[in-house]
């Protein structure tokens, strides 16, 4: 049983090691969702995470034999980091199972930490199977990601803090991995104020906490932009948690958590990786369930490739017509670029890629392809470009603009 005094006395072991971060008003995506958004900024961590929270809280407990052996855990990056980072600051050997596929960005930062990683498998739970095995062959401290008692309560601060600052919100929405974070949270949260409403949000790809809650079996695997919470199994200390104070639990698709972290980036100028922007991508995806309401949104981590960050940015701008890509069918001849080139000048279009092709069979022999990307106000003004190439003649047709510019 974890009480609202253990995550009290946590906030004690915390002060001072780890940031206790800005919440602040997001008017930009209150006006996005109709609700009005208060942002938890734990991305500006140390390590940009909120797992420094638990796992300062568990070091912490450590006796001074247990810091001799050392520690291990198991981690797609957040988690790894915060270990690595605090584990050198107490002086604790550390090692960390990363899955293969974790960004190359959490790999280096969690190195830098002076921790020993080992990449193992293909998910969460390979790695953590290889983390149980280095643990019993070399005696090691196993430091749980998300089923520890301090793990929890450490993570739970974040709602203490929050209610502190807005004592009159009236839900707070947490993404959900193994479960942790929301148990500590939801336990926090429900002391403090009975009436507040908790709601998680899952990745559509990983429904591990759904399937449990729901007895269903929906699949779990794949690609997930949401690595951080691309968990197949949960907690077994945070199954019952979330099954008592957790109002519900929302699917949200790779979709949706593109728009969120592009939304924390265009709007709120500042960094979200994919499990750090569920919370938003849960609100995007249901609006109606929060408008009007104060939410409180936990921006858990910031931790995301930049070069998927990049694409992230251009599909969006794609998907708002602010990039839009089409082919063209021209005559073979000199100066036809030119023409093109100055009726898209004054059209307003600012051209960012050209691909001109001549041997396609279904072109004709004395004529080319010509595929062009453009930089648009909006996407009226994507309509009124192609419009006026059909009645200059090119026959012009839509495609995907990501793969054009590749």
């Amino acid at each position: 049983m974890i009480r609202l005094s253990d995550i009290g006395n946590a906030q004690t072991i915390l002060e001072g090691r780890v940031l206790r971060t800005p919440m602040l008003p997001a008017p930009k995506l209150s006006a996005l969702t109709g609700a009005e958004v208060f942002v938890k900024y734990e991305n500006l961590q140390v390590t940009n995470s909120f797992k420094e929270r638990g796992a300062v809280n568990k070091l912490a407990s450590l006796d001074p034999g247990d810091r001799a052996r050392g520690v291990i855990a198991m981690s797609a990056g957040n988690h790894a980091q915060a270990v690595a980072y605090h584990a050198q600051k107490l002086r604790i050997r550390a090692t960390i199972v990363m899955p293969v596929t974790t960004p190359a960005v959490k790999v280096a930062s969690t190195r830098a930490c002076g921790a020993m990683v080992v990449l193992h498998g293909e998910s969460i739970a390979e790695a953590q199977a290889k983390a149980e095995e280095l643990q019993a062959r070399e005696g090691l401290v196993f430091i749980h990601p998300y089923d520890d008692p301090r793990i929890i309560a450490g993570q739970g601060t974040i709602a203490i803090e929050m209610l502190e600052e807005r004592p009159d919100l009236d839900c707070i929405v947490v993404p959900i991995g193994g479960g942790g974070l929301i148990s500590g949270n939801a336990i926090a949260a429900k002391a403090i104020s009975p009436r507040i409403e908790v709601i998680g949000v899952e990745a559509e790809l990983y429904p591990s906490m759904w399937n449990a809650l729901h007895g269903e079996d929906r699949p779990c695997g794949g690609a997930t932009l949401a690595e951080g919470i691309g968990v197949k199994n949960v907690g077994k200390l945070t199954l019952p948690i979330i099954r008592d104070l957790v109002s519900d639990v929302l699917l949200v698709s790779e979709t949706q958590l593109e728009r969120a972290v592009n939304a924390y980036l265009t709007l709120q100028k500042t960094m979200a990786e994919g499990a750090g922007a569920a919370g938003l991508a849960a609100m995007l995806k249901e609006p109606d369930r929060f408008k009007g309401r104060r939410i409180g949104l936990i921006l858990t981590g910031g931790n995301i490739d930049p070069r998927i960050l990049a694409s992230i940015m251009v599909r969006e701008l794609e998907r708002d017509e602010q990039i839009v890509a089409f082919r063209l069918t021209i005559p073979d001849r000199p100066g036809v670029l030119g023409t093109i080139a100055s009726r898209l000048g004054e059209l307003g279009a600012n051209i960012l890629e050209v691909d001109h092709k001549r041997l396609f069979l279904d072109v004709p022999a004395k004529g080319a392809r010509l595929d062009v990307t453009v930089e648009t106000r909006d996407r009226a003004h994507a309509e009124e470009i192609l419009s006026a190439l059909a009645e200059d003649g090119y026959q012009p047709t839509r495609i995907n603009a990501s793969a054009v510019m590749g």
